[in-house]
């Protein structure tokens, strides 16, 4: 599964956002290490936002608590306008804070200090979910369909993790290639799914 889940974001362009730069330098090897393509450094919200327009990244792993503009608040912003997946650092565990890096669309979040175990499955996480959100929204444009949509892939997803044992990003990648393969939007491959898969309970 750790060599799916490699090959679904290999390369993926990466900004690394973080002030203290022993600690930028390692998130950037560690990445690099791992198949990344790290494309741009940034020590502050204010330029990782401006990076974000000029290099258009695919992935983003940003500190929570830098100087000046935070971490939460560029994130919120690079996504008013970026299509591109967040990890949130922090040397805080908050759970406010937790709800903040969510709510501004992060898809991950790692506490400091964290080991490459614990960072490279968090990005490989955040990058396949906002791979789905893209395919989702380029399926459904209306806001609540989306939302339903998601309700339901999620379900089907978990129904075919737990019944079939793939991964996450392989029950995505599944419902996906049905969904082209059959020519149904993932939403009726999803409710086929939740029908036929979750009627065995």
């Amino acid at each position: 599964m750790a060599q799916e889940a490699d090959e679904a974001t290999q390369g993926a362009r990466t900004l690394v956002v973080e002030d203290e730069t022993l600690i930028r330098l390692d998130i950037v090897e560690t990445l690099e290490g791992a198949g990344y393509e790290v494309v741009g450094q940034a020590g502050d919200g204010e330029q990782a936002i401006a990076l974000a327009d000029e290099l258009d990244p695919e992935l983003i792993v940003m500190d929570v608590k830098m100087p000046g503009m935070d971490g939460i608040t560029a994130a919120d912003r690079i996504l008013e306008t970026h299509n591109c997946a967040i990890v949130m650092l922090t040397a805080f565990s908050q759970s406010e804070l937790v709800d903040r890096a969510r709510d501004a669309g992060a898809m991950a979040y790692v506490v400091k200090p964290f080991t490459p175990a614990e960072l490279i499955p968090a990005v490989e996480i955040a990058v396949s979910r906002a791979k789905e959100m893209v395919a989702l929204k380029d399926e459904v444009a209306n806001l609540t369909e989306q939302f339903e949509t998601r309700k339901r892939v999620d379900r089907a997803k978990g129904l075919l993790e737990e019944r079939m044992g793939l991964s996450e990003p392989e029950a995505f990648r599944w419902i996906q290639k049905t969904s082209m393969d059959r020519r149904l939007t993932m939403r009726e491959v999803a409710d086929a799914v939740i029908e036929q898969v979750g009627r065995a309970d």
